[in-house]
């Protein structure tokens, strides 16, 4: 199995002088649960080379044995500092792909054309796609082979407009991650605020939060596994 995990290269949280990235225990918690899977793990981000790391995320209270476990771990931080430019990998080197949440993927990727069409593979090639926590907002413009928003009709979740409330920054973020999928025809449903919650329909696995990654990796490698069996 080889998965291919595309992280943000966007570092500034809007305009209120913060800085953003990628959410450390969405990288962490599927990084970990694809290797003890025995998968490959490619990483790559919009820019290349080592991707922002939303500086919150490793604050002491939001820290997991996950995290701590990464932080720790030479050959990961080796391979996170490297990532490749997402424009030089293609659909056809991996079996899925994973993309972790953080504010930073909002600005970014749901914007870039090389994202937009690797999804847009991904499914036409019958291969799965998770995303989780922002990331879900990735598929802002993603679309059906017919023209049709890739999440109309499908079952879909993300972070929530009331979690987005809890960490003050509803006015801060381009689009709300919830707003956007309904607004796509998405139809989306949430779990607990912060509680472990992810939805599957055809090929697209999403998860709602932070705590939903290690879930949403473990679905998604069974999907890999049902496919190849």
């Amino acid at each position: 199995m080889k998965i291919l995990m595309v992280l943000t290269s966007h570092d500034e949280l809007g305009n209120t002088g913060r800085k953003t990235g990628f959410w450390l225990e969405e990288l962490a918690a599927p990084y970990y649960a694809f290797k003890e899977a025995g998968a490959e793990i490619v990483l790559a981000s919009p820019l290349g080379g080592q991707p922002p790391l939303d500086p919150k995320s490793n604050e002491p209270s939001f820290q997991t044995d996950l995290t701590r476990r990464f932080e720790a771990d030479a050959a990961a931080t080796a391979q996170l500092a490297s990532t490749l430019r997402l424009d030089s990998v293609t659909q056809a080197d991996f079996d899925t792909v994973f993309y972790p949440g953080g504010h930073g993927p909002l600005w970014d990727l749901a914007e870039d054309r090389n994202s937009i069409d690797l999804i847009q593979s991904f499914i036409g090639a019958g291969k799965p796609v998770a995303l989780v926590c922002h990331a879900p907002g990735v598929l802002r413009h993603v679309k059906t082979p017919d023209g049709e928003p890739l999440v109309a009709g499908k079952k879909v979740t993300g972070f929530a407009n009331t979690e987005e409330e809890a960490v003050g920054l509803t006015q801060v973020v381009p689009f709300l991650v919830e707003d956007m999928l309904k607004a796509e025809s998405g139809i989306y449903s949430k779990g607990d605020d912060w509680a472990s919650y992810v939805v599957t329909d055809g090929l697209l696995i999403t998860g709602q939060n932070p705590g939903s990654s290690a879930q949403a990796a473990q679905v998604l490698i069974k999907a890999v596994n049902d496919k190849a069996g």
